[in-house]
């Protein structure tokens, strides 16, 4: 069953058009790479599947749930780890995946275990108690992919989830991905670093001008050209100028 399915998905902004007729689809369990540069639209779809912008025209479901006409079913859905931090600094970790699992409907009895499974999970137990400000950069990450998966979401959303990380902090979260994909989490990731969709994904899809350039699988991409995914992304983006 597709997970995300997007047919013929069109976004104007005052005259700009920044998606231009997309369609794709991302099977349930894949872990899919959205790649693109800067204002390639990337964020624009995800804004859509997440009904936080409308689209023009086209369609876009979730596990069959339309983004609009089904919108609560279809967000009850997804996962998103935004670009932006986008928390209450001064709010304790703890209270922030406390209220973020009430928004879902978590039943009260049921949040404290589930904040310390997923606090577990990314090493920040430890921090709990401790306001969002006080966190490292890497922590306010994690605390981020902790607040999306609180309601235990079938969809997980990363747009650029490793953005300004330490070398070991990424990997580590990297496992961590791969393992929520292997338990059956569709995976849908925006990044500028092209090694991580090398590492992590099976399909990707190049965005450039809110046009899909280029869908494949990362095993057909690497042995139809020949080159690494970056020297492959960087090709088809400046040819396409």
């Amino acid at each position: 069953m597709d997970a995300i399915s997007i047919n013929n998905l069109v976004k104007n902004y005052d005259g700009v058009e920044a998606l231009k007729n997309i369609s794709l689809s991302i099977k349930e369990g894949e872990f899919f790479a959205l790649l693109g540069p800067n204002g390639a639209g990337k964020t624009t779809a995800i804004n859509i599947l997440m009904g936080l912008a409308n689209k023009t025209s086209g369609e876009a479901s979730l596990f069959g749930k339309d983004v609009v006409k089904d919108y609560r079913e279809a967000r009850s859905f997804i996962g998103l780890v935004p670009q932006e931090f986008n928390f209450d600094i001064f709010e304790k970790v703890y209270n922030i995946l406390y209220f973020n699992a009430g928004y879902f409907g978590l039943p009260r009895k049921e949040r404290p275990s589930r904040i310390k499974e997923v606090l577990n999970d990314l090493k920040l137990w430890g921090k709990k108690d401790a306001q969002a400000r006080e966190l490292s950069g890497g922590m306010k990450r994690k605390l981020m992919i902790a607040r999306a998966l609180i309601h235990k979401p079938k969809i997980l959303i990363l747009d650029e989830p490793t953005a300004g990380v330490d070398v070991e902090t990424r990997k580590d979260m990297w496992e961590y991905f791969k393992r929520l994909n292997k338990e059956g989490t569709t995976i849908l990731l925006t990044t500028h670093y092209i090694e991580e969709a090398e590492e992590l994904c099976q399909n990707i899809a190049i965005l450039n001008e809110g046009k899909i350039i280029k869908l494949d699988t990362k095993d057909n991409l690497l042995k139809s050209h020949g080159k690494k995914l970056e020297e492959i992304f960087l090709h088809l983006i400046n040819d396409g100028k």
